[in-house]
């Protein structure tokens, strides 16, 4: 294809997998990563290819080091997939999230504007930005009312995505994934605590799993798909914004039942239910509409269900507890993950 792609978060689950994509298509990849950062590359040598994405020193909240990494890189194509992706965190450091997560696109549209305008851009959108929802499902025309600032800095970087392809001409594309999950997702993220807790509670090294608002539902997705639906909306001719979902929303309770099930356990008898980690603001039920990227970019939001994705999450994790055994240790960071507090975010 001889074609190159950079990416922004490129350590991060979605940025580990759409790496993983552009290289079996042919493309040359950067990764650009902030050197603040912890070492988050496992993801990469996860999936075995830490030596064949190209790394770069960059931030997004600093316009230069974008640039010179869209000079040195010249690509194609950008992903910005970079943020401050916690949502419980952000109540804790809403100014950063802000610089991060809105800034920081904005700094990639104005960087791509002044040295290559022709660059198709592709921006991370989030459900989040529907927040407190006024429709059963939601599609791209839905109103947003964003009920963190994680949302509220994802809809500013969505709208001026919107701005610079309307003002400039930009070929720029925003995806509004909704939850897509994965055996490398975060520890800090629930599904990630669930199906992590489950193998440990398995194999005998725990006996509770801790969470807060079990009622909460999300249209839960497989992250391995999702980015192919990210790629495929820069192959458009005309850039457009989508909803990347599967149209069918899940309980965090029932998530977790399904992943006990799996292993034979029950969870009301491992479960302890915690109100310190409920959020200021919560969402209570989140359900994409994926219909016009179904129609427009031939998104199938069944190819994997989510069954099929919880076994997959549950199953890797038994592996890699039985690993951490045979290795005589019983610590999660032991297969490279960097551990924050477990709040489970959604």
């Amino acid at each position: 294809m001889n074609r190159c792609a950079l990416i922004s978060g490129v350590t991060g689950q979605d940025g580990a997998y759409l790496s993983k994509f552009l290289l079996d298509q042919g493309y040359k990849v950067y990764g650009i990563l902030a050197r603040r950062s912890s070492d988050t590359s496992w993801r990469l040598r996860y999936l075995a290819i830490d030596q064949k994405v190209r790394l770069l020193e960059w931030d997004l909240t600093d316009l230069s080091s974008l640039i010179r990494a869209l000079e040195e890189s010249q690509p194609d194509e950008v992903y910005n997939l970079g943020s401050q992706s916690f949502v419980s965190t952000s109540w804790a450091q809403p100014i950063l999230t802000g610089y991060v997560t809105g800034l920081g696109a904005v700094h990639f549209l104005e960087a791509i504007r002044l040295t290559n305008p022709r660059i198709r851009f592709y921006q991370a959108s989030s459900s989040e930005m529907f927040g407190k929802v006024n429709a059963p499902t939601q599609a791209e025309a839905t109103p947003f009312y964003p009920r963190s600032p994680y949302g509220a800095a994802k809809l500013y970087a969505h709208w001026m995505t919107v701005n610079y392809r309307e003002s400039f001409g930009i070929h720029a594309s925003n995806g509004i994934l909704f939850n897509h999950e994965s055996p490398i997702r975060s520890l800090e993220f629930v599904t990630r605590k669930i199906t992590d807790a489950v193998a440990r509670i398995k194999s005998g090294l725990q006996d509770k799993l801790v969470l807060g608002n079990l009622d909460a539902r999300r249209d839960w997705g497989y992250a391995k798909d999702y980015v192919e639906a990210m790629w495929t909306m820069l192959q458009k001719d005309e850039p457009s914004d989508y909803v990347i979902a599967t149209g069918l929303s899940h309980s965090v309770r029932d998530f977790a039942t399904m992943a006990f099930d799996l292993v034979g356990l029950s969870l009301e008898d491992h479960l302890v239910s915690d109100p310190s980690l409920l959020r200021p603001a919560e969402i209570d039920h989140l359900c994409g509409d994926p219909s016009k990227a179904i129609l427009e970019l031939g998104w199938n939001p069944n190819r994997t269900t989510i069954q099929e994705l919880v076994r997959v999450m549950v199953e890797a994790d038994m592996r890699r507890v039985q690993d951490q055994a045979l290795a005589g240790t019983q610590s999660p960071a032991a297969y490279g993950e960097v551990v924050l507090p477990m709040r489970g975010s959604l």
